[in-house]
């Protein structure tokens, strides 16, 4: 069958803003939207450009907005979405090239929660165990793949880029809440500051946006109460 698909384009070498092109793809119910944007750019406009690697909603660097919500083209079907298919990039961050966004102001506040295990101590000759009830605690902000979805569907982070977002907060509960690390009190000083998880106004959006299914929403509640019963712990 014919699928319209209509792109948001941008060229920063020709265009001033985004302008809107439609294309007619014939496609399968069961073809993923990433292969349609396959099909416009290997046989009809090679110029169409896009993020994707793994292809497999593993890698995360598809993410974009379909018929208004922000998905992974590798994973959703025509069928999913209907007949016209409306695609533009994730919002938020500086468009580079039609779907491609600079991610750099994403990673920057993903990197200023420090997302790494902190701790001092020397493991010995074993690797630091813990119990299955302590990873309970945060197995499911293991699941975050960096895509961006959460964040840019965020209604705070259009409207105040400082903000350090869900998925910065959803990786700074990865370790505050692993026993196995020493670093909660330097993350929760950074996250309590004006553009940390307060500013989060519980909109789910980023819990809906999540390809992963990572209840994000509650991640970021989990951070304010930790913070709020280490007050005592920060200097304010």
């Amino acid at each position: 069958m014919d699928i319209n698909l209509k792109i948001l384009r941008y060229d920063p070498e020709s265009d001033r803003k985004g302008h809107w092109e439609n294309y007619i793809v014939d496609a399968e119910p069961e073809e993923r939207i990433l292969d349609l944007l396959h099909k416009i750019k290997w046989f009809e406009d090679g110029s169409l450009s896009f993020r994707r690697s793994c292809a497999h909603g593993v890698c995360g660097s598809d993410a974009m907005v379909i018929n208004g919500e922000n998905m992974l083209a590798c994973q959703v079907l025509v069928k999913e979405v209907g007949n016209p298919i409306k695609i533009e990039p994730i919002r938020g961050l500086p468009v580079v090239k039609d779907l491609i966004v600079d991610m750099e102001p994403f990673f920057d506040s993903y990197k200023k929660v420090m997302p790494y295990l902190i701790n001092e101590k020397e493991p010995g000759d074993r690797e630091r165990l813990q119990s299955p009830e302590d990873r309970d605690k945060f197995e499911d902000t293991t699941k975050c793949i960096l895509c961006a979805a959460c964040t840019t569907s965020c209604p705070v982070f259009w409207t105040a880029d400082t903000y350090v977002g869900p998925a910065a907060i959803v990786n700074a509960h990865r370790f505050v809440f692993d026993s196995r690390d020493e670093g909660t009190k330097q993350r929760l000083e950074i996250l309590k500051d004006v553009n940390g998880a307060f500013r989060c106004r519980t909109a789910f959006n980023c819990t809906s946006a999540c390809p992963r299914g990572i209840q994000v929403t509650k991640a970021i509640e989990d951070i304010k109460r930790e913070t709020l019963l280490n007050l005592s712990l920060i200097h304010i």
